[in-house]
């Protein structure tokens, strides 16, 4: 492949990785991580609703990493409720969990960045080996990739296994039960899943530039090692 070929895949790597890096920054900040619905189960139970009844005790709840909104439905109509992670939630939520998800983030921020300057710089550059050159490249968008999917494990876990929906919903509520309804992963977490994957796809960008993965050994090399066993 010529060097003009490489430096257009480099370039587009590296404009991709940027693009990353400000949708991580983006989604960091936003409260679409999850959107759903709660139930209020007490209040259903008190009126004894059932069928299209039970909608008016669905409300909403939507959240990010630092705050949210719920709408509670108790038959009453909407009651909008703004909250905050910190310093609100601090007893509620599996705080080392989440802190540990707003950590990652941030890392992967950093290490996309990173990985954006490596890629510009082997484009237009003049890299040498080791970590400045192809090694390099491999290795940030190995971590990068690794940091996303750490970010997305973490976050179900603390959602699905945690119900983190349901420790929001009955927060501060002490006559009225909530339970989750519904809940969906909302555009910033798929953010998150888009840059993992665009990471990914660089490693096989930078095959494409025609560069071996790390640590895989050439053919002559292993014919080389084969010949001097003989002797």
């Amino acid at each position: 492949m010529s060097s003009r070929q490489k430096k257009v895949i480099f370039g587009v790597a590296g404009l991709f990785s940027f693009a990353c890096a400000l949708g991580v920054l983006a989604a960091t900040g936003m409260q679409s991580w999850i959107k759903g619905t709660i139930f209020c189960q007490t209040g259903a139970l008190l009126v004894n609703a059932s069928g299209q009844e039970l909608e008016k005790f669905i409300g909403e709840i939507q959240y990010g990493l630092f705050s949210g909104e719920r709408v509670r439905q108790c038959g009453l109509g909407g009651r909008p409720f703004q909250f905050s992670f910190f310093p609100d939630l601090l007893k509620v939520i599996p705080l080392s969990i989440h802190v540990s998800v707003i950590l990652f983030s941030i890392i992967l921020t950093v290490f996309t960045m990173v990985a954006t300057a490596f890629f510009l710089f082997n484009a237009f550059g003049k890299p040498y080996e080791t970590l400045h050159g192809p090694t390099g490249l491999y290795f940030w968008s190995f971590i990068s990739c690794t940091c996303g999917c750490l970010v997305m494990v973490l976050f179900a876990s603390e959602v699905k296994i945690h119900r983190l929906s349901e420790k929001i919903a009955n927060y501060k509520e002490g006559t009225y039960i909530y339970l989750t309804h519904s809940e969906n992963y909302a555009g910033s977490f798929w953010v998150i899943f888009i840059c993992s994957f665009v990471h990914f796809l660089n490693g096989f960008l930078i095959r494409l530039a025609g560069f071996r993965f790390p640590f895989a050994k050439s053919k002559d090399s292993a014919t080389t090692g084969a010949v001097d066993l003989m002797y």
